[in-house]
């Protein structure tokens, strides 16, 4: 009995955890939501390798199909997959006669469900996925931040716990708008300069200082505010003073801390093998939230003692034009500080005491942006900064983010989804405070292991140490540029997009984007805010005839194009007006491609990005006088250059081959001038696409800027390109100098040349007086001593010398008589004195020699008569033909 209950009590433990275990599945047959998901997957793949090897429609298909075992397969196929789409489709709710046959619109109905259903069920699959994110449409908004209980993480994406017991129920929130949260800007001290000017630095002290501030700076904050400037914006009064005083243009654009950074000397235990120092844990730390000018000054004293510290920003740009700086971190190896810069944006400057100091180290990840941040709304500038990011990218890496480093070397997974939460909050929450906190509490220790990374990678030597700090100086010597509106800025937008518009679309975007960045500096809001980028693009390439189609190319519409629509719709309206030409951005991308020209003067050979057309003198043609090369020049075409006289001359350095106007040459050309112009014809720049454009925007402030490579290297290139004009002028002028005394020296020995001529008489002279009607010879008169006579044609000669020797009388035409010829040669008969020319008898008959005598008595007998006297042919010989 005692067996047999113990075996009924087994059975029944075994039952129930059976069922236990089945209660628990996710699905029959599957432990959870995983083996449910490979177990589908592996299905579809398996189900597309066998629709993949099926016959395709073709001739093999049609083929297999004239089989009716195969066209009965596929059809029973055809409606179980049709059955199971049906069963589908009628789960989600949609409409499933997918077994409906009408040979006429069968095809399409069943087509146009399917594509419904998928619709269907993709929508429901994202909402399903937006509620597994955290963001649930169905929830109400968030209330602002002052009325928010407790526990409530407001970021991005909000979620709030459930009771600790149940450890699954969670309340999900959406993002908190911008629009409950109030502006920041209203508060501050000094307006957001926000106008189409030049950004000023904002220092007027200068602590550790070796060269002082220039004056400017100094009296920029002391001065009272000058009446006639109350209308002007801030930085467009300066610049007026500026002009008014004849202050150095120089200073106001100049980095306060050049001569400091370019005169910094690292100490020795900077580019040695540190010691490592282990971080503090979170929670033995002390954290601190600054929001007062006493903390403020209190945080400056502790900074000044520390020999490094770890700083970190927080910035937003979304509803800011130019972007605000709502958060700062610092850390020490003992403490970390959290900085409102909101409420302390105009007493931050005090912290330049600790920023500037040569002797403490300011460690930074990715400094890029946090340098110009620092300088456009605070005022500070960092000196002696070792930047993470590129001690990274020195020791190659896999990844460069600070998540990496931070999982890399302190095994700390940080939680990026409050990177682009709305830092104006405040007040704070807890999680976005320790997100802000983490990011520099750790990152002394990284900076002690990349140190010794750096110093192992380099053998024992500081060679990779002082590459890193060279880098970090680099980016400390940044400075910040405002973003200036000019004509042709919608350009550089419209280049990025790849888009070709006509002349009407090209109209309409370039307004558009003025009306946009005017706004946006007016309304002190993002141009992204005020109307993206792809939106633009749209309502330039679509045109809408009507206020109603703007309102359509925008989803969601932004708030501001809501309210000028009617601004906005005037603007296309004037684009329309203008005449519909062909794509205009095939023209401007040409433009962009073709080099700059030869005459415009540049400050460098390499760098045409740089300056505009319009910062250096331009030289006309007539001023500036210079030596074109040529093949082949006709001017020196049969005369020796002497080359030691040629060694002057100054020919500027110019490059032509690139040119897309086609060169031009006269129009006799000889056989090598085409040849040389049809292969300059034939070539083409291989690095056309990479030529940059003549009408690139640049700043104005770096011509300006005496601490910039672009100062620098426009004045000595026009101190050099005044010293080769002068050159090149003299070398001209020299060069014209000799030309026109070898051209004098050629026509007066072109002169004397035919003067010597004209007392020579020429050979026909002399033939015709040699003979006279009295039949004596002319004597010659000898030519006097050291007179030079031209050198006598040689067949002149001859005729003349064979004239002179022949002493009879001259000839009297008679006719010839007839009487005294040999007619048996043209009747037939064979003569004794000579034979008849034969071929066919020439091959066979030896070849006899003749006398010489006879041959040249016959000669002479030929000589008298228009007779042809026949004879042996013999090749070889030269005949005396008889002579008319």
């Amino acid at each position: 009995m005692d067996s047999s209950n113990s075996n009924k009590q087994n059975n029944n433990q075994s039952l129930n955890e059976d069922q236990a275990g089945v209660d628990n599945e996710f699905c029959p047959g599957f432990k959870d939501v995983d083996a449910f998901v490979k177990y589908g997957l592996g299905t579809v793949v398996a189900a597309t390798k066998a629709s993949a090897s099926l016959p395709q429609v073709g001739d093999e298909y049609d083929l297999y199909r004239s089989f009716p075992g195969f066209q009965e397969f596929c059809e029973t196929q055809g409606d179980g997959l049709l059955h199971c789409m049906s069963q589908i489709m009628h789960h989600h709710g949609c409409r499933a006669h997918m077994r409906d046959r009408n040979k006429l619109t069968g095809l399409e109905e069943r087509f146009d469900l399917v594509v419904d259903s998928n619709d269907v069920i993709l929508e429901k699959v994202g909402i399903l996925l937006d509620d597994a994110a955290g963001v649930n449409r169905s929830q109400q908004p968030v209330m602002p931040a002052g009325f928010q209980p407790p526990k409530i993480v407001v970021s991005s994406w909000n979620r709030k716990g459930g009771d600790s017991g149940s450890g699954r129920s969670s309340e999900t929130f959406r993002l908190l708008q911008a629009r409950n949260v109030t502006r920041p800007q209203l508060k501050f001290r000094e307006k957001v300069d926000n106008s189409n000017t030049p950004f000023t630095p904002k220092i007027f002290v200068k602590p550790n200082a070796i060269k002082p501030l220039p004056s400017y700076f100094t009296n920029k904050h002391i001065r009272k505010e000058r009446p006639e400037d109350l209308d002007v914006p801030a930085a467009l009064a300066d610049f007026i003073h500026q002009q008014r005083t004849q202050e150095h243009v120089e200073d106001m654009f100049a980095h306060p801390y050049q001569y400091e950074l370019d005169h910094l000397a690292l100490p020795e235990n900077l580019l040695s093998k540190p010691e490592l120092q282990m971080y503090k844990p979170l929670a033995e730390t002390k954290c601190s939230f600054i929001d007062n000018l006493e903390d403020l000054v209190a945080v400056n004293e502790k900074l000044a003692k520390t020999s490094e510290f770890a700083v970190d920003l927080e910035h937003h740009s979304y509803r800011s034009f130019l972007g605000i700086t709502c958060l700062m971190q610092i850390s020490t190896r003992d403490e970390d500080f959290i900085i409102d810069t909101l409420v302390l944006r105009s007493e931050l400057y005090i912290l330049n005491e600790a920023f500037t100091d040569p002797a403490i180290v300011k460690v930074f990840h990715g400094a890029d942006s946090d340098i110009e941040w620092l300088q456009k709304d605070l005022g500070l500038y960092i000196v002696n900064m070792f930047d993470t990011h590129q001690a990274s990218r020195t020791l190659n890496l896999g990844r460069h983010s600070l998540d990496h480093l931070l999982k890399l070397f302190c095994n700390v997974d940080s939680d990026k989804r409050y990177q682009l939460a709305d830092w104006r909050i405040r007040p704070l929450p807890d999680e976005m405070f320790q997100y802000a906190r983490a990011d520099t509490h750790y990152l002394l220790y990284v900076y002690d292991r990349l140190r010794v990374d750096l110093w192992e990678v380099g053998n024992g030597q500081p060679a990779l140490l002082q590459m890193v700090w060279h880098k970090s100086k680099d980016i400390s010597l940044k400075k910040y540029m405002k973003p200036l509106f000019t004509e042709n800025s919608y350009m550089d937008l419209l280049r990025k997009q790849k888009k070709a518009f006509n002349t009407q679309q090209l109209t309409a975007f370039r307004l558009l984007y003025g009306w946009r960045d005017k706004l946006a500096r007016q309304e002190d809001e993002s141009t992204g805010y005020v109307l993206p980028n792809h939106m633009m693009i749209k309502i330039s390439d679509i045109l809408p005839k009507e206020p109603q189609g703007i309102i359509a190319c925008c989803n969601p519409v932004p708030p501001l194009v809501r309210q000028q629509v009617n601004e906005l719709h005037l603007l296309v309206q004037q684009a329309r007006e203008m005449p519909l030409l062909k794509a205009e951005i095939v023209a401007e991308k040409k433009k962009a491609l073709t080099p700059i020209k030869p005459e415009i003067p540049l400050f460098g050979p390499h760098d045409t990005s740089r300056v505009s057309e319009s910062d250096f003198p331009s030289f006309t043609p007539n001023e500036l006088s210079t030596k074109k090369g040529a093949l082949f020049s006709d001017e020196e075409q049969g005369e020796e250059v002497d080359m030691h006289k040629m060694m002057g001359l100054v020919v500027s350095a110019k490059i032509t081959l690139f040119e897309e106007d086609t060169v031009k040459y006269p129009g006799h050309l000889t056989v090598a001038q085409q040849k040389a112009c049809r292969v300059v014809e034939s070539f083409q720049n291989p690095f056309r696409m990479y030529l940059p454009s003549n009408d690139i925007h640049i700043s104005k402030n770096a011509k300006f800027d005496p601490s910039t490579k672009i100062y620098e290297i426009s004045n000595r290139w026009k101190l050099q390109s005044m010293e080769q004009q002068q050159k090149e002028v003299e070398a001209k002028k020299k060069a014209k100098e000799e030309a026109k005394a070898a051209a004098e020296e050629r026509k007066k020995a072109k002169q004397s040349y035919q003067e010597s001529l004209q007392n020579v008489a020429t050979v026909r002279q002399q033939a015709s007086e040699s003979i006279k009607p009295g039949g004596k010879k002319r004597e010659r008169v000898a030519s006097e001593t050291g007179e030079s006579t031209p050198k006598p044609n040689k067949k002149l000669m001859k005729a003349a010398e064979k004239k002179n020797e022949d002493s009879t009388p001259p000839l009297v035409f008679k006719p010839y008589d007839y009487s005294q010829s040999d007619f048996k040669v043209f009747a037939g008969a064979k003569g004794n004195d000579g034979k008849q020319f034969d071929p066919d008898r020439q091959g066979h008959e030896p070849r006899k020699k003749k006398n010489a005598k006879a041959q040249k008595s016959n000669a002479c007998a030929g000589n008298r008569s228009m007779s042809f006297f026949g004879g042996k042919s013999e090749r070889g010989v030269r005949r005396n033909w008889p002579k008319r």
